[in-house]
């Protein structure tokens, strides 16, 4: 997909390539052999990004992906006023911010409406000055996911919010003040963006069934090295003490256990071995014991992870997506393409988003055997997949296609590109380095 905006991306992200118009082309039937290094995680990355909004002073992040997500939200940035410097070394891409010159009214409609991390402006530009007015932000196609939990959380806290013709207007002249806040369900963006909103606040503001995501964590470790005092980091009940003056920072941000699990269903359906560099397998909560089970074997190793499949080979298994650290929706898309060349039958339950499905009918044209009943997805393993043409409808899904080309037999082709993009660095290339043969493409 080509965006008016995609030239202009290279402003605020020198190292970004704009990669319209193609396709990924891959022949399935080789062993993933080799190191693959896992990128800082999407997840976290954004809202860290938007944490530098709370400070004039210099914000430093290193291990960021180059991934479109974050070329995008850094264009959104420098048009906020941030300053960007970008530099490129061992450990990957590092990012300064800094926000000594905010124009919170400068938020561009377009850009908004790519991304949904985008609604952490909200209480980020609330906290720092006083208002905020943002188009309602887009991102994947997978369910509604509205920002009920987010406005109630803001208003609790003293501010008011409108939302009409599109638009989110908060406003809090008098500052934020602190607030008991009891979250409806553990939503990941709802406990980031009050998160964000709470440490500039005046008192205390407990947030409780809180998400326990480790990326909520990495954004509260950065807060807290910024110099918030946030208490029941990790837990479900977080206790800020709000009114600090933030100060500047130096963060590392967490690997992408998504990627992580992604890419030990790569291997294990390829039957490959490959070292996840950077890892730790407990990142992946549940969804470690569950793959297990399904037969990815993952062992410890020295700064990383080895993934391969196990002697008894894949079998079926039942999985229920849940908030951290049940099995994460993210991973669904992934282990379904590996599920459906597993041994037996497999029942996956999606009960976080209620469109997260949309991959199912690609992978059909593989040869894929699932059939959909509500929010359950019933998969029968065949012994192989085979090439076909495929459109990756979201992030998830995008990668999940590539995992199940890898497989198949014969040319897939995968259309949809600037999905994989936006939540991977590099993938394509990373996995070529394994024994892939994979390739991007012109658009036949």
């Amino acid at each position: 997909m080509n965006h008016p905006s995609d030239a202009a991306l290279l402003g605020a992200s020198p190292w970004w390539r704009a990669d319209a118009g193609t396709c990924l082309v891959i022949q399935g039937g080789h062993r993933l052999i080799g190191t693959y290094g896992v990128s800082g995680a999407k997840n976290a990355v954004l809202p860290l990004m938007v944490s530098a909004l709370l400070t004039p002073h210099m914000v430093t992040l290193h291990n960021v992906p180059a991934s479109l997500d974050v070329a995008v939200l850094s264009n959104l940035l420098q048009r906020l006023g941030v300053g960007l410097s970008w530099s490129s070394g061992r450990g990957g891409l590092s990012l300064t911010l800094c926000a000594d010159r905010l124009h919170p009214r400068q938020i561009d409609r377009s850009l908004v409406a790519r991304m949904r991390a985008s609604v952490l402006l909200l209480g980020a530009l609330l906290a720092r000055c006083g208002e905020a007015c943002l188009p309602m932000p887009g991102g994947d196609a997978i369910g509604l996911r509205g920002i009920d939990f987010h406005v109630a959380g803001l208003r609790a806290m003293g501010a008011t919010v409108e939302v009409q013709g599109g638009l989110i207007h908060a406003t809090a002249p008098n500052g934020l003040r602190g607030a008991e806040i009891v979250l409806p369900g553990p939503s990941v963006g709802a406990t980031e963006n009050l998160l964000l909103a709470a440490v500039l606040a005046t008192g205390t503001t407990v947030i409780r069934n809180a998400a326990r995501e480790p990326e909520v964590t990495d954004l509260a470790d950065c807060l807290s090295a910024m110099g918030a005092a946030i208490r029941g980091t990790g837990s479900d009940v977080l206790q800020v003490e709000g009114g600090r003056t933030l100060g500047g920072a130096v963060h590392t941000v967490m690997p992408d256990r998504i990627e992580m699990g992604t890419i030990a269903c790569a291997a294990a359906v390829t039957d490959g071995v490959v070292t996840m560099r950077g890892v730790r397998s407990e990142l992946l909560g549940a969804a470690g014991p569950i793959l297990a089970a399904a037969g990815v074997a993952l062992e410890a190793v020295e700064n990383g992870v080895i993934a391969r499949r196990s002697p008894a080979g894949l079998t079926g298994v039942d999985i229920q997506t849940r908030p951290y650290p049940g099995f994460a929706t993210d991973l669904q898309a992934p282990a379904m393409a590996m599920l459906a060349t597993a041994a037996g039958a497999s029942a996956i339950t999606e009960t976080i988003f209620e469109q997260r499905f949309r991959h199912v009918d690609e992978l059909r044209k593989m040869g894929a055997a699932i059939r959909v009943h509500g929010r359950t997805a019933w998969v029968r393993g065949v012994d192989r997949l085979t090439g076909a043409r495929v459109l990756a409808t979201d992030v998830r899904a995008a990668a999940a296609l590539v995992l199940a080309g890898l497989g198949a037999d014969g040319e897939t082709v995968l259309d949809g590109l600037d999905h994989l993009d936006r939540g991977y660095d590099g993938m394509a290339a990373k996995l070529a380095a394994c024994g892939a043969v994979i390739r991007r493409t012109p658009v036949a």
